[in-house]
């Protein structure tokens, strides 16, 4: 017997729940449906659900708690321990990045940090999630969907007082972008306010439009507390504060140089030669751009490359897995999060962050934030506009007296 509360109607989680009970080849019964009367008023929803056999219904019942569907007596969860370093027991819990709840004897016991496609691991009477990389031999792992809620972020529907609906709006290139812009930075100023953080993560597409005198703003105004990118942004805003190109273009001209396609891998043998970012910009190396500001700013970075770096630079982790713990260990505390200009960063971030952040995604392609979207990131706002003139207007509302360059 499995329940569910909210805005099952307008939102289609009632459709989307039946079609996957039918996908996973289960069969379904509605006990009982109350539809909120006011456009404000929560539904509810009791259905039975079975399948041929105890796995597959496990493993639905996985599925269904993706969109706030529960057991009504969830019970106590089943721990098993792990046999063997960095492989889960084969009924593990597989973890949405929902706010979820474990119950440990007779207490509910919140997941700490959650996050999408992991394990759950209870340790002293807490419960964190868990990569598949990192579990141990040993480590007390979560299994079957017996004692586990999860809870749906809360949705708002009234649009009369002008807030910004995170998890309503759509991908589109014809919305007001100065509304949105405002919205944005009201939004940043209140997470600012209560004290969280505000991630970036980033592309070279920053430093390609000219915007990153606007992103040296805002780092200097204090709306950047961690940056995700690759070793692409940060060889390009180097090489720009280096030699006034961008790829080999020059940024105040718009034109290529001679030999500017050497420019980007003699900036990252300059940073090399100097040790790192941070030496390069105390040896007066490096004197301006993003990673500059960065530094000076002392903002932490988390740079992850890629089998197509060039160089890299001696900060970027070319492990990825290490590049993923280094990413979690900045995201205790973000209440907001940036994307621009980078599909796999976006992405690989998306599945890190609990759905409770709030999540822009601006990019010139609509399909980045659509995959953000798809991959389980629902809470993703996209906004499809160029990255330059993005930041560029997100600075003047935020940073007075800021003036494109």
């Amino acid at each position: 017997m499995l329940e569910t509360r909210g805005h099952l109607m307008d939102s289609g989680v009632l459709a989307r729940v039946l079609d996957d009970v039918l996908a996973y080849g289960g069969d379904y019964r509605i006990d009982r449906l109350d539809v909120g009367r006011a456009h404000e008023d929560e539904s509810y929803a009791r259905i039975v659900v079975s399948a041929e056999d105890d796995q597959t219904l496990v493993r639905l019942l996985m599925r269904l708690q993706g969109h706030g569907v529960n057991q009504v007596d969830p019970g106590t969860a089943l721990l098993r321990e792990a046999e063997r370093d960095g492989v889960f027991p084969d009924d593990f819990y597989s973890t949405t990045n929902l706010e979820t709840v474990v119950r440990i004897d007779e207490t509910w016991v919140p997941v700490e940090q959650p996050e999408m496609d992991c394990g759950l691991v209870v340790f002293g009477g807490r419960v964190r999630t868990v990569p598949v990389s990192d579990v141990r031999a040993g480590d007390v792992v979560v299994c079957g969907a017996s004692g586990v809620k999860v809870v749906l972020p809360l949705r708002e529907h009234s649009t009369t007082d002008g807030s910004f609906e995170f998890m309503s709006s759509a991908v589109s290139s014809e919305k007001p972008q100065s509304l949105l812009l405002r919205q944005i930075a009201e939004q940043m100023r209140e997470v600012k306010s209560e004290g969280g953080k505000i991630l970036w993560v980033a592309g070279p597409a920053v430093v390609h439009t000219g915007a990153a005198p606007a992103m040296v703003a805002l780092v200097e105004a204090g709306y950047v507390d961690v940056v995700f990118a690759g070793n692409a942004l940060a060889t390009h805003d180097i090489e720009a504060a280096l030699y006034g190109t961008s790829l080999g273009v020059d940024l105040a001209a718009g034109k290529g140089v001679e030999h500017g396609h050497e420019h980007h891998i003699r900036a990252i043998n300059a940073i090399r030669k100097a040790g790192s970012i941070a030496d390069a910009v105390r040896q007066g190396v490096l004197t301006s751009g993003v990673m500059h500001s960065l530094v000076t700013s002392q903002k932490p970075f988390v740079l992850v490359g890629s089998v197509r770096d060039d160089g890299p630079l001696p900060d970027v982790h070319t492990d990825v897995i290490a590049g993923q713990r280094a990413m979690r260990a900045q995201l205790p505390g973000v209440g907001f999060a940036i994307m621009v200009a980078t599909m796999l960063h976006s992405i690989a971030t998306g599945n890190l962050l609990p759905a409770s952040v709030p999540l822009v995604c601006v990019d010139i392609n609509p399909a980045t934030v659509t995959k953000l979207s798809d991959r389980g990131s629902s809470q993703a706002v996209g906004i499809v506009t160029d990255i330059g003139l993005f930041l560029e207007g997100l600075a003047r509302e935020l940073v007075p007296g800021f003036v494109a360059g």
